[in-house]
């Protein structure tokens, strides 16, 4: 009997291991997130239920956000009666860190559930972007350009800005990339050299809308006084680009051999077979000097190997004095002349340009060497001090009546004059030849007579 109660007990305890346990029920879990700037609330929602619709009331979600790739919670909420729960994030700037997803981890009667990720879409903002400083600056000095991005409610937009830049007659271009602070405000210091307008382009960001500034214009103002002419003055003929500016401070003479590319130009223009001196008794003089513009610009010309140091030492003077020089071209740059047999001089002195070396015939004497084949003499300013020739005033008539204190000169008391004498030099045709400067052969100081007329003219 005991025997039979024990096989039954076995049984029963056998029968019920192998009868399957009593299934959870499913879970349904809905997370919304709403749309909105950024730095703002923004409320996401949970609402819990199971599966046959009923809400699921007490029950503990957790809400993660998605980081730089990584799931991190942020909030725990517990459902109401109705199944339903709130908790409140701060919208971030990025719209990649506005995702986020709810987990319910069960309650042994339901089973686990869990959301697929859900953005809180971000409501761009509108902004502003404005670039500023000082209108004006004088040549070589710098001014600082300051740009500032905010939002229209007055928030600092941190972020890349593009800063261009508009010379005259040219299309924009950026000049560099800018990141405002967290302030949304960065600063760049700027050596315009010429006139410029500026710009900043701002990107749309994904909590910010993108702005264009309006134009910030600075002019640049010379550093020297520019020369004023009479009303009446007749332009120069020819006009020259304007020379590259100096950038290094005073004069700043250089004096080299005849570099090869130059050495290209000068022949069959400046020098060609059966001048008097050759390559090697050449030299390259490079030189800052004052524009008739009040701008320092780096000139250049040819001499003599034994004139170029007066020369550089003469040139160094006006600019310490400050008298201007309307170009300083190498003559070579005007091309042959088939009327005097090298560089057009005629175009020089018709574009005001002060050169040396020219191996060349007399303007207007053809046949008759003219003492720039020397290399040892320098026209300076020959617009305004006309020459005398055989058959009449070049480059202009006007001048020749007028004298000018600073660029034209008529007597030996003008401040040109006495420098051109005091660094070795003779005004050798004087009124007749204006322009023209000669340094004698030997000492290179003002010794001797005076080279011979050709014909009752100058030898220009």
């Amino acid at each position: 009997m005991a025997f039979g109660r024990l096989l039954v007990i076995v049984s029963l305890l056998l029968l019920g291991a192998t009868l399957p346990a009593a299934a959870a029920e499913p879970a349904s879990l809905v997370l919304t997130a709403s749309a909105g700037p950024a730095d703002a609330d923004a409320p996401l929602a949970v609402t819990l239920t199971g599966d046959d619709g009923a809400p699921l009331a007490g029950a503990a979600v957790v809400l993660e956000r998605r980081r730089d790739g990584a799931w991190a919670a942020v909030a725990t909420v517990v459902t109401d009666t109705s199944g339903r729960g709130t908790a409140v994030v701060r919208r971030a700037r990025d719209a990649g860190d506005n995702v986020f997803r709810a987990r319910y981890d069960g309650d042994g009667v339901h089973d686990p559930a869990r959301t697929a990720p859900v953005p809180s879409r971000l409501v761009r903002q509108p902004s502003v972007v404005t670039v500023g400083g000082r209108d004006r600056v004088v040549d070589e000095r710098a001014v600082t350009l300051r740009v500032r991005w905010r939002t229209t409610a007055g928030t600092g937009v941190p972020g890349p800005v593009r800063l261009q830049r508009r010379l005259a007659g040219e299309r924009w271009e950026t000049l560099r990339t800018l990141r405002t602070d967290g302030r949304g405000r960065a600063t760049l210091r700027v050596w315009p050299r010429v006139d410029t307008r500026w710009r900043v382009v701002a990107p749309a960001l994904d909590w910010v809308r993108g702005d264009r500034s309006p134009v910030h214009g600075v002019d640049n103002l010379p550093p020297g006084v520019p020369v004023r002419l009479p009303a009446a003055a007749p332009e120069p003929r020819v006009d020259l680009p304007r020379q590259p500016r100096a950038t290094s401070p005073g004069a700043d003479p250089v004096v080299t051999a005849i570099p090869d590319d130059v050495w290209g130009d000068m022949t069959g223009r400046s020098w060609h077979e059966g001048c008097p001196v050759g390559r090697s008794g050449l030299r390259l003089l490079r030189i800052n000097y004052w524009g008739y513009d009040g701008y320092r610009y780096r000139g250049e010309l040819v001499a003599a190997a034994g004139a170029v140091d007066n020369m550089a030492r003469a040139l160094a003077a006006m600019y310490a004095g400050r008298y201007p020089i309307r170009s300083m071209v190498r003559v070579d740059r005007f091309g042959w002349s088939e009327r005097v047999q090298g560089a057009d001089d005629h175009r020089s002195m018709a574009a005001g340009n002060t050169s040396a070396f020219n191996c060349r015939w007399v303007v207007n004497r053809p046949g008759v060497r003219s003492p720039h084949s020397y290399g040892r003499s320098l026209d300076v300013n020959t617009w305004e001090n006309p020459y005398r020739s055989a058959t009449g005033l070049v480059p202009n008539s006007w001048w020749q009546a007028h004298r000018h204190p600073r660029v034209a000169w008529r007597s030996r008391d003008h401040g040109v004059v006495r420098i051109m004498l005091r660094h070795g030099f003779r005004w050798t045709y004087g009124t007749g030849d204006s322009q023209h400067f000669d340094v004698p052969s030997g000492s290179g100081r003002v010794v001797g007579p005076a080279p011979r007329a050709c014909g009752g003219h100058a030898c220009h």
